[in-house]
């Protein structure tokens, strides 16, 4: 499941639009003290108020939104896990009947609920219904629309999202004409920030793929595994965040622990150069060969193949093993990269990388930044030392 995907399906999301449609909605109360189902109530999207519609669907497109590898997980279900979750899903997907498919996400449910133990009231909501995506793009010499033929895609997404309590408040009485301290009882579903859920089936060369499920996580690079392994029955997946430490291993097994800001700067230029010119749908990776040609064109020195390969089944394990290009380097075009000092914090774009420097003044260690126009500091314009 690729970016593209992802936002055609997110963008569905918002009522009214013609290439959605939402069925049924089942909505599970959890209770915190007794971790139990406390009630569930199964009812058909359109008979939702239209208000409650809305914030579902933002709930929904909230969920939804995010970086692959980040928050966003395509998962491949467990071969060997018993009562898979993957069976129970595709049950759900094709039966005709609510009352099934309500009985089967229930089922989902007592599976969340096991070894688990939640800090807060929890509501657990799954929706089913279909999207549409053409099967084949516009074409505008032959006078054919992108919607002349469309192919349905069935789908249940479940959103998890905690509770809270309203904050007491003193309310004025217009009519008694008098002051009254309020207190609501009543939780708020925090609709707006999603614990986490996800989208079943993936998507795989435009075509629904039952054998894969999008996991969505509710904080960048935090996913919860035993959800994921316990719930979903899926493999175990890896961060993004992750994946750069495993980069930034491999590459200090090879170059050693110290580099100069100019070389690491090339190396994530030449990383981006990877990820801008290529052309296939599924993203770049990187393996051991291609982690060689980037860091010897960097500009590291002494940098063969076996080195790298050692370094890749040292680090990981897996000589074989490919890393995704996006996620080993900071964003590229903002300033990503965070420098700590003892006396400030500086940020820095990947390719301006190169215009710092660390270097050695008067027996003291100090940090050079090369600049083009004049430094103001509070209004003031700093004078420039020769040094």
């Amino acid at each position: 499941m690729n970016k593209k995907e992802i936002a055609h399906i997110r963008k569905q999301f918002k009522l009214d639009h013609d290439l959605l449609k939402v069925f049924d909605m089942l909505n599970v109360y959890i209770m915190k003290e007794s971790n139990e189902i406390y009630h569930a109530e199964c009812q058909p999207f359109a008979l939702v108020d239209r208000e409650k519609q809305e914030l579902y669907m933002s709930n929904f497109k909230k969920l939804l939104t995010g970086e692959l590898g980040q928050k966003l997980y395509e998962l491949k279900f467990q071969e060997d896990a018993e009562e898979p979750t993957r069976v129970l899903l595709h049950q759900g997907l094709v039966t005709g009947h609510t009352e099934d498919w309500q009985n089967l996400m229930l089922l989902l449910v007592e599976k969340m609920l096991k070894d688990t133990k939640y800090e807060r009231d929890t509501v657990v909501t799954f929706v089913r219904g279909e999207y549409f995506r053409p099967t084949r793009a516009r074409n505008d010499v032959a006078e054919t629309s992108d919607r002349d033929e469309m192919f349905a895609h069935p789908f249940i997404l479940c959103s998890v999202n905690s509770t809270e309590q309203q904050k007491k408040t003193l309310q004025f009485d217009y009519v008694e004409r008098e002051f009254k301290y309020n207190v609501i009882v009543d939780p708020i579903i925090k609709l707006s920030s999603p614990e986490q859920g996800f989208f079943y089936p993936s998507v795989t060369d435009n075509a629904s793929d039952v054998n894969r499920i999008l996991y969505c996580a509710g904080k960048a690079n935090e996913p919860n595994h035993h959800y994921i392994d316990q719930v979903l029955n899926a493999e175990k997946t890896v961060t993004a965040q992750e994946e750069r430490s495993i980069f930034e291993d491999i590459v200090k097994e090879v170059a050693g622990e110290s580099l100069d800001a100019g070389t690491i700067a090339q190396v994530y230029e030449e990383i981006h150069r990877v990820i801008d010119t290529h052309q296939e749908e599924e993203p770049p990776m990187l393996d051991f060969k291609e982690v060689e040609r980037v860091l010897a064109v960097s500009g590291v020195a002494d940098v063969t193949s076996e080195k790298v390969e050692r370094a890749f089944q040292a680090v990981v394990d897996d000589r074989n093993y490919e890393l995704k290009a996006s996620s080993v380097i900071p964003k590229f075009n903002s300033k990503s990269i965070k420098i700590d000092t003892k006396v400030a914090t500086i940020s820095v774009s990947p390719q301006d990388l190169r215009y710092v420097k660390q270097v050695v003044y008067q027996g003291k260690r100090c940090l050079l930044i090369e600049v083009d126009e004049d430094v103001a500091i509070e209004g003031f314009t700093l004078a420039t030392e020769t040094l």
